[in-house]
C-alpha cells in the first residue's frame, strides 16, 4: 500500500507550495484509518524539503514516479521514499530511500547496530544502510514483480541531519553500506548522482503502481535455499504421527487456497516433536509458493531456527518468515496463506508495551487462509499466557473456519520415555500418574548435593558437543544485566555464583558456543531442546513433609512472567495461588524435559533435594553428593 504518490513535478509543487506533509497527512488517515503522530508529521515536512533538494540537483525528470510511505505487504514496515524510472539502459529502476532525522550517531559492537536519541532517550537501533537493504530484500524474496528481474531495485539511506560521518559510515558497518550506500548533510550532490544513475528517466510503464499491486510469492531462490538444508538433516527428520500432522497440514493448505478458511490444532507434550514438523511445514508450504510464516511467542525458538535455517543466506531474508506472536495486529484478512504458531500455549491477548490489538489467537485466524497451532496447556509458564484448546476452538467459530484437531503423542525427548514425562508430573505434583517412581526408566536423572557439582558434570558433558546447558527457576534478580561485572545466581552456603544468561545474542543462548558458562532460564530454553539440562530449583519451590509448596513471592521482581500477581492477590487471593502455583510447577516441569539423554538436579532447599535424591537411592546409576 502506498500512501503519497505523485510525479516529481507534482511532488516538487507540494513541497513548494508547504502543502506537502497536509497531502500525506490526508492520504494516511484515509488509506490506514488512523491519524499519524505529531513528531511523524514534521518529520514529513523536513525530510521532504531536503528530498526535494536533491532531486532538484540531480535534474531528475518530471515524470519520474515518487513513493512516500509505502507499507511492505504482510508487514508494518513502511518505506519513507521511493522513486522510479528507467535507468541509462532504458531498464526500469526503483530506489528505496530510508530517511532518517538524526543529529548524532554512536557505534555500538554489535552488527548492524547503532545508537541514537529516540524518544527522550539514547536507544540501539538498526544501521539505517542495513535497514534500507532488508526493505529491497523482502520485496525481492516476496514480491512476483520484482522477481521476474525486469526491475533493478537499489536501497540507500540519507541522515540529512546529520554533520559527522565517523559513525554511520565506519568501515565496521561496510558490509551493509557496501548494499545500501549511506549519505549525510553535505552529500546532496553525491545522493543526487546516486539517484540520477539509476533514475535517467521517466516512469512510463507504472513500475510503482506494479510493485504495489504485485502478486505475493516467496523466490524459488529462498525456497530452494530453504529446502536445501532439511535435506539429510536428521534433527529435522519426521516419523510417525509427525508425518501424519504434517501431510494433513499440506492438504489443509490447498483447501485453504480453495476459498474455505482453516484451523489447524495439533496438541502434544514436551518432545512430541512440535517444532520439528512446524519448520518442515515452513519450508515444504514456502516450497510451494505460499506465504507462510513461523510464528512464536517467545523470542528463543525463532532465533534459533532463524539461525540453523539462514546458511549461507543472510540472516535478515531468513528473518522475514519468523515473526513474534504480536506482529498480526491491524493486519488484513487471509493475507497470509499459512501462518505456523509453536509454542501456541505461550500467546497472549495484547500485543506488545503498549497492548495493542484485542487477541493474538483471533488476530493470527484472521490474518491467515490456513492457521496451524501446535499446543501444550501444561507448558503455560507465565500469567500473561492464554494459549488455550478452548480459545483456539472459540475463535476458529467466530471466524468460520473449519477446524481439524490432531495429536503427537510419540516421546522423542528425554530418550524417548514417556515414564520419565510421567513421573516429573507427579514427583512435582501436577497431576497424579501411574509413574510414582523412577524404576524401569532409562533415562539419566540425577541428584546433586552441591551445585558446584552439578556445573562440573554439565561442563564435562558440554565438551562433547556444545549440547548440554544449566538452567535454573527465575528466583535470583537479573542485576548483571545493567552490571555486566555482577554474577547473579548465587548460593552462598556453597559459595557458587553464576551469571544469567546476559550475552549480546541471548535468545540464542542455548546454541552459542561457551554460553555453558552462563545459566539460562525459562524464556531463553522453552520450545528448543539439548542432549543434557542442569536444573537449579530455587526457593519459590519446595517441598515440607512429602507435600510440594510454592511461593510466587519468591520469583525476583524481574521475571515479567508474574507481572501483576501481586494485584491479583490483593483481588482474589486464592484463584491467584492456584494460578501461580499452576505456572511455578509448569516452569520446572519445562526446564526438567529439555534434556533428551539426562537431567541433572540440585535444589536451593535441603529439604527439596532430600525429597528428590529420594526417587534415585535405590537405581543403579550414580547419585552425586
Amino acid at each position: 500500500m502506498i500512501i503519497y504518490s505523485a510525479t516529481r513535478r507534482e511532488f516538487n509543487q507540494d513541497v513548494l507550495t508547504n502543502r506537502i506533509e497536509q497531502q500525506i497527512l490526508d492520504a494516511f488517515s484515509t488509506r490506514l484509518g488512523h491519524r499519524a503522530s505529531n513528531s511523524e508529521i514534521q518529520s514529513w515536512k523536513n525530510s521532504m524539503l531536503y528530498m526535494n533538494n536533491v532531486l532538484t540537483c540531480g535534474e531528475i525528470p518530471d515524470d519520474a514516479e515518487v513513493a512516500i510511505e509505502y507499507r511492505i505487504p504482510q508487514t508494518s514496515k513502511r518505506v519513507d521514499f521511493i522513486l522510479s524510472g528507467t535507468d541509462q539502459n532504458s531498464r526500469d529502476s526503483v530506489v528505496i530511500v530510508e530517511l532518517k532525522q538524526w543529529s548524532k550517531v554512536e557505534k555500538t559492537p554489535k552488527d548492524a547496530i547503532v545508537k541514537t536519541f529516540l524518544g527522550k532517550s539514547q536507544r540501539e537501533v538498526t544501521h539505517p544502510s542495513y535497514q534500507a537493504w532488508t526493505y529491497a530484500a523482502l520485496l525481492q524474496d516476496f514480491n512476483v514483480e520484482i522477481q521476474k528481474g525486469d526491475i533493478s531495485l537499489r536501497p540507500c539511506a540519507y541522515l540529512h541531519n546529520c554533520v559527522d560521518p565517523s559513525v554511520v559510515k565506519s568501515s565496521f558497518y561496510d558490509e551493509h553500506t557496501r548494499k545500501a550506500p549511506v549519505f549525510i548533510q553535505h552529500d546532496v550532490e553525491l545522493l543526487a548522482d546516486f539517484l540520477k544513475k539509476y533514475v535517467r528517466r521517466g516512469d512510463r510503464s507504472k513500475i510503482l503502481h506494479r510493485i504495489e499491486r504485485g502478486k505475493l510469492r516467496p523466490s524459488k531462490n529462498l525456497a530452494d535455499h530453504l529446502a536445501s538444508l532439511l535435506q539429510g538433516n536428521r534433527e529435522f527428520e519426521m516419523i510417525d504421527d509427525q508425518k501424519i500432522v504434517y501431510e494433513t497440514a499440506l492438504e489443509l493448505a490447498k483447501r485453504a487456497a480453495s476459498g474455505t478458511k482453516q484451523v489447524l490444532l495439533v496438541e502434544g507434550g514436551p518432545g512430541t516433536g512440535k517444532s520439528v514438523v512446524a519448520i518442515n511445514l515452513l519450508v515444504e508450504c514456502t516450497n510451494r509458493g505460499l506465504v507462510t510464516q513461523y510464528v512464536t511467542r517467545n523470542g528463543a525458538p525463532r532465533e534459533v531456527y532463524e539461525f540453523k535455517l539462514s546458511g549461507t543466506m543472510k540472516r535478515t531474508r531468513i528473518r522475514n518468515l519468523f515473526k513474534g506472536s504480536g506482529a498480526y495486529v491491524n493486519c488484513e484478512a487471509d493475507v497470509f496463506d499459512c501462518l505456523i504458531v509453536d509454542e501456541a500455549h505461550r500467546l497472549n491477548a495484547k500485543s506488545g508495551i503498549f497492548k495493542k490489538g484485542e487477541n493474538q489467537i483471533k488476530e493470527i485466524i484472521h490474518a491467515a487462509k490456513l492457521s496451524i497451532f501446535f499446543l501444550d496447556q501444561d507448558q503455560r509458564v507465565t500469567l500473561q499466557d492464554i494459549g488455550d484448546r478452548t480459545e483456539i476452538k472459540r475463535f476458529a467459530v467466530e471466524g468460520s473456519a473449519d477446524l481439524t484437531e490432531l495429536k503427537l503423542e510419540s516421546q522423542f525427548r528425554c530418550n524417548g520415555s514417556d515414564g520419565y514425562l510421567s513421573w516429573v508430573n507427579s514427583s512435582l505434583q501436577i497431576k497424579e500418574t501411574a509413574n510414582t517412581s523412577l524404576d524401569g526408566i532409562e533415562y539419566d536423572f540425577r541428584v546433586f548435593g552441591s551445585p558446584n557439582k552439578l556445573r562440573d558434570e554439565i561442563f564435562k558433558y558440554n565438551k562433547k558437543n556444545n549440547k548440554a546447558r544449566m538452567v535454573a527457576g527465575y528466583c535470583w534478580d537479573w542485576e548483571g544485566k545493567k552490571h555486566p561485572d555482577i554474577k547473579d545466581v548465587t548460593i552462598p552456603e556453597h559459595d557458587f555464583e553464576m551469571k544469567w544468561n546476559l550475552s549480546e545474542d541471548s535468545p540464542r543462548w542455548i546454541i552459542k558456543q561457551n554460553s555453558v558458562s552462563e545459566i539460562g532460564c525459562i524464556h531463553t530454553c522453552q520450545g528448543l531442546e539439548i542432549d543434557y539440562v542442569g536444573v537449579i530449583i530455587g526457593e519459590d519451590l519446595v517441598v515440607r513433609d512429602g507435600k510440594v509448596v510454592t511461593d510466587v513471592l519468591k520469583r525476583s521482581r524481574h521475571d515479567r512472567s508474574i507481572w501483576g500477581i501481586q494485584k491479583m492477590l490483593q483481588e482474589d487471593s486464592e484463584s491467584a495461588t492456584v494460578l501461580a502455583d499452576r505456572i511455578i510447577k509448569n516452569t520446572y516441569r519445562t526446564l526438567m524435559t529439555r534434556g533428551q539423554k539426562g537431567c541433572f538436579l540440585f535444589c536451593v532447599d535441603t529439604e527439596t533435594n532430600e525429597y528428590f535424591r529420594s526417587f534415585v537411592k535405590d537405581r543403579k546409576e550414580e547419585v552425586n553428593l
